[in-house]
């Protein structure tokens, strides 16, 4: 089973008050789970990075076999798909575990990028895990 999902993390004054949003979607474009969450004061790419973290954990109990994940995020893509180094050393610990949890995930990964409107749904989501302020529960 392949599952579609759109990460997106925002900041409002980077680093500011940050959110994350989530939305995952079956084969046919069913909705399997969205979420938001509001994570602190924190930058822009961390958000991004912890909006996909999150995904990543998440998304380990639907046992599917590929998992595309669209963000708008260019530098995060790149960074995860081995385009651009990571130089920022907060950013390569939240690399780092990315990379962790894919080695040991049994399914086939893909992660692109899209424009904020093809991600709109995700950014709408991580707006409002700011303006709501609820917090994550793992």
């Amino acid at each position: 089973m392949t599952l579609r999902a759109f990460v997106d993390g925002a900041s409002r004054g980077n680093p500011g008050e940050s959110g994350i949003g989530i939305l995952v979607l079956d084969e046919t474009g069913n909705k399997v789970f969205s979420m938001h969450a509001y994570i602190g004061k924190t930058t822009n790419n961390v958000a991004e990075y912890t909006a996909l973290l999150t995904l990543l954990r998440r998304v380990q109990k639907y046992r599917c076999t590929r998992l595309v994940v669209s963000s708008d995020s260019e530098l995060m893509v790149r960074q995860v798909n081995g385009k651009y180094k990571v130089k920022d050393e907060k950013l390569r610990r939240y690399f780092q575990q990315v990379q962790a949890i894919l080695e040991e995930s049994p399914f086939e990964f893909e992660l692109k990028h899209v424009s904020r409107e093809e991600n709109h749904e995700a950014d709408r989501l991580a707006n409002l895990g700011i303006e709501t302020r609820k917090e994550m529960t793992i």
